[in-house]
């Protein structure tokens, strides 16, 4: 569900035409729909109600402080995976004890932050990283808190790309090597494994995997009882799909009926860290029709977007709706294409598309989660500006960028300026 819709053929977000914020604020344009930000947050919390988990929003799908302060105020902790969002975590307010800090490749300076601060606990990907955090805090003279990240090797059914959870990934530690771990680290003086991890990929649209997963993770923690050791925390980590083309994703209702009956066995306090379910269907980014070229093979629609601004269908071959502002009855077969030098600058290929003319606008859907946050300045291009509308109100919530905002930090060597 979003707040995007026709309103007497013409597109609009809660109660703004989207053409009125194209003529304020040109294109290319991330448009956000706070209503629909706020609504994917309560329903995941509605529907888990019965075991009142730590809703922890996954910050790297969408970092802007405003989407962050509005998911913070009502409620939500954060998932973090690096020191800059960590930042972002304290200037939007949010509780230490409700931030968890993901990563493989946690920094000494991260860490060593992180500890200061009393986050809730850090998910550890290895036994040198565990190594590391005990050495900081000690230094620190602070108790350092942690969840092992756990390697489930389930397959999630999605994207190689963002699939997380098997063995041949990069991310968490198998079963056993766990236990061998969580029996080391009981002589760490400075810190404590208070919990386990888990995150098998992004994008999951069955409960299936999620449920195998869940299912191998009680049984070691069953094992782990039995030898008297206990936990605290189970984090389930993030992945649960959005609609983007065709897709049959679950809803929040659906994927809590069939996870909370093996949670509640757990006895332990649960933590979520949805991202792309929250913020995805949230937002859009609008882009202008720059030329129509039709050549002997097929047309393409010239845009003023790139995939600077969105990467995934370069990045994933990933699908994303695309609308225009003015309804259109009339389809024609057509690749919408971006001014980057790659031959990978696309949004759509040989796809049936509005009929759109030059100096019309487009609405490419569902681009609020790993959208502006992967963006780039790829060919000096600047970076969109981002506005959320709340009902009838609209807010910039980052400005566009400037030419001179390209170079701010780049100096050039004395020795070249005499020439």
């Amino acid at each position: 569900m979003h707040e995007f819709r026709y309103r007497n053929n013409s597109l609009y977000c809660e109660e703004v035409k989207i053409k009125d914020l194209v003529k304020r604020f040109g294109t290319p344009l991330y448009v956000y729909s706070y209503q629909t930000l706020i609504n994917h947050f309560v329903k995941l919390e509605e529907a888990f109600r019965p075991i009142n988990p730590l809703i922890c929003y996954s910050v790297k799908a969408n970092s802007n402080l405003a989407i962050l302060k509005a998911l913070v105020d009502k409620g939500a902790g954060l998932d973090i995976v690096s020191g800059g969002e960590l930042f972002r975590a304290q200037r939007v307010g949010c509780q230490p004890k409700k931030i968890v800090y993901a990563s493989v490749g946690k920094t000494d300076r991260e860490i060593e932050e992180a500890v200061k601060l009393g986050i809730l606990f850090f998910n550890v990907e290895s036994y040198p990283e565990l190594e590391n955090i005990q050495h900081i805090a000690k230094k620190l003279n602070k108790t350092a808190y942690v969840a092992l990240r756990i390697n489930p090797d389930v397959e999630p059914k999605t994207h190689k790309y963002i699939t997380t959870g098997k063995l041949t990934n990069k991310f968490g530690i198998d079963f056993r090597s766990a236990k061998q771990i969580i029996l080391l680290a009981s002589g760490f003086s400075n810190l404590r494994i208070t919990g386990l991890h888990i995150h098998i990929g992004s994008q999951i649209t069955s409960p299936d995997p999620f449920v195998a997963a869940i299912k191998k993770v009680i049984g070691f923690i069953d094992k782990l009882k039995k030898e008297g050791i206990k936990l605290e925390y189970l984090n389930i980590g993030g992945g649960l799909g959005i609609i983007y083309d065709r897709e049959s994703p679950q809803t929040a209702a659906k994927f809590a009926a069939k996870v909370l009956p093996l949670l509640r066995k757990t006895g332990l306090k649960i933590i979520m860290e949805p991202g792309r379910f929250i913020v995805g269907n949230a937002g859009i980014l609008v882009t202008k029709v720059l030329y129509v070229k039709n050549t002997p093979k097929k047309k393409f629609i010239i845009v003023d977007s790139g995939m600077n601004d969105l990467i995934r269908p370069a990045l994933y071959n990933a699908y994303h709706n695309i609308l225009a502002l003015h309804k259109k009855n009339r389809l024609e077969k057509a690749d919408i294409v971006g001014p980057i030098c790659e031959s990978g600058d696309f949004f759509a290929k040989d796809r049936e598309l509005p009929k759109v003319e030059e100096g019309e606008y487009l609405a490419i859907m569902s681009a609020g989660a790993y959208g502006f946050s992967m963006s780039s300045n790829y060919n000096s291009r600047r970076r969109p500006e981002e506005v959320m509308v709340v009902k009838d109100k609209v807010f910039v919530i980052r400005k566009r960028e400037s030419s001179v905002d390209l170079i701010r930090n780049e100096t050039v060597p004395f020795f070249l300026l005499s020439r």
